[in-house]
């Protein structure tokens, strides 16, 4: 019975999280414990892919500093990212020994999730040809950047619910100069909580990945 435990431990730092993340994966790599999805906020962070290019970060770091912006340079793919208050980050650590090791269809089923999700607050979501992401026509709502370690992954997504938008010039999102940045509550021209938008993530993620039975913890515990 595939099974799934769901983390809620609110607002973290982004190193902090990243080290839970790195704990986790090895956890799963020695084959303890289930697939987890932890779903958090971020205190204001850019986060730089594998496939990043320095030209697009726009500011420089007194800027950043003056806005409280961290920088990291880590270890998933894409370019160049923003998370902040308002902005649900997901980050997936499934074993894909189980799942093929089929990393195309892990990233159009974190995408088909992330698209029925906007569908139930009624907005009609879809790819970009060419592009990861969840859209709203020209309008890029969620990001979507992943690694593997020893084939178990980790990274995952960011949807853009309440996000404090002016952030995004701080920066060329994914790269992308051609397509403005948006958030359901944005679209919507209504305030939309974080909140409002975990419980059906996960029933869309439970659906789309083919999980049984999902535990949900409000906070992180692995020593």
């Amino acid at each position: 019975m595939p099974k799934i435990d769901i983390y809620i431990p609110g607002q973290l730092d982004y190193a902090e999280a990243l080290d839970i993340q790195h704990r986790f994966v090895l956890r799963r790599a020695a084959g303890e414990g289930h697939d987890a999805l932890i779903l958090l906020e971020h205190n204001p962070v850019i986060t730089f892919g594998r496939g990043g290019k320095e030209a697009n970060i726009l500011a420089n770091a007194e800027m950043l500093e003056a806005k409280g912006v961290q920088l990291h340079k880590i270890e998933r793919g894409g370019d160049v990212t923003y998370h902040g208050p308002g902005q649900l980050v997901g980050y997936i650590i499934i074993d894909m020994n189980n799942r093929g090791r089929d990393m195309h269809k892990f990233l159009r089923d974190i995408e088909e999730a992330l698209i029925e999700v906007l569908k139930e607050f009624g907005l009609e979501a879809g790819r970009r040809e060419g592009f990861t992401g969840a859209w709203v026509g020209n309008t890029k709502l969620a990001a979507i950047g992943v690694a593997v370690k020893r084939w178990i992954s980790f990274h995952g997504f960011a949807l853009n619910v309440s996000t404090d938008l002016s952030y995004f010039n701080l920066i060329n999102p994914c790269g992308i100069t051609d397509a403005p940045v948006g958030s359901i509550s944005s679209l919507l021209d209504k305030q939309i909580q974080v909140g409002d938008v975990i419980p059906v993530v996960i029933d869309k993620f439970k659906e789309v990945f083919g999980y049984d039975s999902v535990v949900i913890y409000n906070n992180i515990n692995i020593d």
